[in-house]
């Protein structure tokens, strides 16, 4: 029942008590808004390289808080589909949440996680914690399962600030599984086509203690490995001035480094790599 339909008045669904998440609600009374349902008939696929789809995406954590990354390529099998796609989002003020797969469904997916989490704390009056808004992720991950199953895949990767933690740990990183399994990871974590690469790097960059700037530039020279051997990844675009996002999450909340500060610190790793094209030497 629309809102003109009833004469301006809202509907009787809108005062039966219920869950406090806005994905059940939908479910049970406009399950057609929900982009989780199958949109492809039983036993058709999703032709290869016909959808564009987003990497590499990947978080660690630092000093202060956790770091969430992104390039901005989607592709489209061998096209390039869009160089300044944003794979990285805020989720609320401390958690945010990037994504690899196909990206009509996953914008439409973090578009409604967005609205999940403020729905709830409308009607419960209090944030969720960050286990529980890691759970309710999954949930919707698994309500995409038969799509993933056509080819649709979408897979997320959520970062959060957790003042519950105890003091250095409260940077947390959680992936997930086409299933809607959650797996929460240590110091970093990559996820997309590009992911291997970026994981190989930060294996050799990353350590305990570093500030916002240190983490940055790990960050970035992942991305730029990823590139480097993953052809879906794109690296900075000097001459477009297109570069990764980079987002932090710490006590004060979630930040996105300014255009300015991610064109610099793109910037100084090029010149690094002039030197060292296969990048820095693991920390001691």
């Amino acid at each position: 029942m629309t809102w003109n339909e009833n004469g301006g008045r809202l509907g009787e669904e809108f005062f039966i008590p219920g869950s406090s998440s806005f994905t059940e609600f939908l479910a049970a009374h406009r399950p057609e808004l929900l982009s989780t349902r199958r949109v492809l008939p039983d036993g058709v696929v999703a032709a290869p390289g016909q959808v564009p789809h987003g990497t590499t995406v990947l978080a660690l954590t630092f000093r202060d808080g956790v770091l969430l990354a992104g390039d901005r390529r989607a592709t489209m099998g061998n096209l390039i589909a869009q160089r300044d796609l944003e794979k990285v989002h805020p989720a609320d003020d401390y958690s945010a949440v990037a994504f690899a797969g196909t990206v009509g469904l996953a914008v439409d997916m973090v578009k409604l996680y967005q609205v999940e989490l403020t729905h709830f704390e409308k009607i419960e009056g209090t944030a969720m914690t960050l286990n529980a808004k890691a759970r309710r992720l999954a949930g919707m991950i698994r309500q995409n399962l038969g799509q993933a199953m056509q080819g649709l895949a979408v897979v997320p990767l959520l970062t959060g600030y957790d003042p519950l933690a105890p003091e250095g740990e409260r940077g947390r990183i959680f992936s997930f599984d086409l299933a809607g399994g959650l797996y929460e990871k240590t110091d970093f974590h990559a996820e997309g086509s590009g992911s291997p690469y970026a994981r190989g790097a930060l294996k050799k960059l990353f350590h305990r203690g570093m500030d916002r700037r240190e983490a940055a530039l790990a960050a970035l020279q992942a991305l730029w490995d990823a590139a480097d051997d993953d052809s879906a990844t794109g690296g900075p675009d000097i001459n477009r001035r297109i570069f990764p996002i980079v987002s932090v999450i710490t006590e004060d909340g979630f930040e996105r480094l300014t255009e300015p500060e991610t064109e610099e610190l793109s910037r100084e790793m090029v010149e690094q790599r002039r030197g060292r094209p296969d990048g820095p030497n693991a920390t001691a």
